[in-house]
């Protein structure tokens, strides 16, 4: 008797059980009125391009507002940067450990 591969029988289990799953019901799902209408009308892909690229934000402005975040930014950080502890703290803590 030949074995089947594990993979194989995964594989097979795993379509036997997608063959298991429920579908919604689709017939009725669409109006008559959405039946009835007409197609959309294709617009030439040129003209949308165009107005899409027209349509923008000023990269002055945008170069300003993102200049002024990467400073508020670093200067937030190197307020981070300092010490936690005060120096009394500091001497107090040291003089714990030893």
């Amino acid at each position: 008797m030949k074995r089947v591969h594990p993979f194989l029988a995964l594989l097979a289990t795993l379509s036997l059980v997608g063959a298991c799953a429920e579908f919604p019901a689709l017939e009725r799902t669409i109006t008559p009125e959405l039946t009835a209408a007409d197609y959309p009308a294709l617009v030439p892909l040129g003209p949308v391009l165009a107005s899409a690229q027209s349509v923008g934000t000023e990269p002055v402005q945008a170069t300003a507002t993102i200049d002024g975040r990467v400073s508020a930014l670093k200067a937030r950080a190197a307020r981070l940067r300092g010490s936690v502890l005060s120096g009394r703290e500091r001497q107090r803590l040291e003089k714990g450990l030893q």
